[in-house]
């Protein structure tokens, strides 16, 4: 087992032995169900062979297939990929969707490949692990530069393997490939509608609050718009190369037009360009991570002037910086809960795919709504006013695998 993955656990540790009473579910979450590596070729553009190492992970199928999207970075490693897999099947427990949980990924900087290149790394990631993926039994999705168009070539070459068109074998597709509307912005809204349903237990009234973003892209960008509907101001935001901020607010819609058009938030007219890690220290009433994992350490914890944190990233703080938070009462809304807009949506693409019946936005945003109220508020509901989200959320999750654990037996082979 790799140390993020230890650590990962250590949060599901704490839940079961508190209570007592979850021995068999924890013992099935302490490992992977089923964890593949392989070695994918691909042609450069210039003649030469590349190798990209990458990894597929079924982490537990108990309440369903396992679900998972699929990164391609040049950090992801095997013990990431267990580690996401394992978080999956916390949030699709939490969100109470009928999956498991899984995670892909490929050790590459996706930037310094050609589109022809990438084509080829996206086709090449299906073929090596199509004996693992299916409809009923592994459905990947997009992440970390892998939306849109590379999801598309990944379901296409799946299409050309069967010899047919399953459209429910991967979600985040575009539009006119099978895709569900409102997809694109499901973590982000979703992540909104959490913090409205969890008002009541921040320390501030969300209209009139200040909040930064870490990781001004496609979920970041999202939520900063929706945050702003709803009266907030933003008053910094950053992404890979430089952090922006205005203590009097950003125009959010402005700065992802100018991010669109330059590739970067640095230099964006009215705000003050610093370095791309300013954003984690600043004052403000809600951070918001929307990128990498890793944000927030036991190093940097005690600069943190945020007095909420909404973790739209996965794993954006680290576990031993968790007590820290706590300490300092900071309130956290975990990444478990915070972004399971995105499972949610992939499920009713899944749902639509499957029936050939496809939702208008309306409907998708009307469900979406419901079920992220009914999840934050089950965590809130099993939270005790000492209690922290994470725990609350863990152990609502726990729950409701070990109620699988039950009904399936001992005999069940995952």
């Amino acid at each position: 087992m790799g140390q993020m993955l230890s650590d990962a656990l250590t949060r599901l540790e704490t839940v079961c032995e508190e209570q007592g009473n979850f021995k068999e579910a924890h013992l099935r979450l302490k490992y992977p169900a089923e964890t593949l590596s392989a070695t994918i070729p691909v042609r450069r553009d210039d003649g030469s062979l590349l190798l990209v190492k990458a990894w597929r992970c079924r982490y537990n199928r108990l309440r369903g297939p396992t679900k998972g999207g699929i990164r391609f970075h040049k950090s992801v490693t095997m013990d990431e990929v267990m580690t996401l897999g394992f978080w999956m099947t916390i949030k699709t427990a939490i969100a109470d969707v009928p999956f498991g949980g899984a995670k892909g990924g490929a050790q590459i900087d996706a930037s310094e490949l050609s589109r022809r290149e990438l084509e080829a790394l996206s086709r090449g990631y299906i073929r090596a692990f199509s004996g693992m993926i299916g409809p009923e039994r592994d459905i990947p999705a997009p992440d970390v530069a892998t939306g849109g168009q590379p999801i598309a070539w990944m379901a296409d070459e799946y299409f050309h393997l069967i010899d047919g068109q399953r459209p429910d074998v991967i979600t985040g597709k575009p539009l006119a490939f099978f895709g569900s509307k409102g997809r694109n912005a499901a973590t982000g809204k979703g992540a909104a509608i959490c913090l409205d349903t969890l008002e009541d237990r921040l320390p501030f009234s969300l209209k009139g609050a200040s909040f930064t973003v870490q990781g001004f892209g496609n979920a970041g960008a999202e939520i900063a718009k929706d945050l702003c509907d709803r009266g907030m101001v933003l008053v910094a935001a950053s992404d890979s190369r430089a952090t922006v901020s205005n203590p009097e607010g950003l125009d959010a819609d402005a700065l992802a037009e100018h991010k669109s058009k330059t590739g970067s938030v640095k230099d964006f007219d009215g705000a003050e360009t610093t370095d791309r890690n300013a954003i984690v220290t600043l004052e403000t009433d809600l951070f918001v991570p929307a990128a990498l994992g890793g944000v927030i350490t036991r190093d940097n914890v005690s600069e943190v002037k945020a007095r909420a944190i909404l973790e739209v990233a996965n794993g954006p703080v680290e576990p031993e910086a968790d007590d820290a938070l706590e300490d300092m009462g900071v309130v956290v809304i975990p990444d478990v809960l915070a972004n399971a807009g995105g499972v949610i949506v992939s499920w009713y693409e899944w749902l639509q795919n499957r029936a050939g019946d496809y939702w208008p936005e309306e409907e998708v945003t009307s469900r979406l709504e419901k079920q992220m109220r009914i999840a934050a508020k089950a965590v809130s509901d099993l939270a005790k006013e000492d209690t922290h989200l994470r725990k609350a959320a863990y152990e609502l999750a726990i729950r409701r695998i070990a109620d699988s654990v039950e009904v399936l037996g001992s005999q069940a082979d995952y």
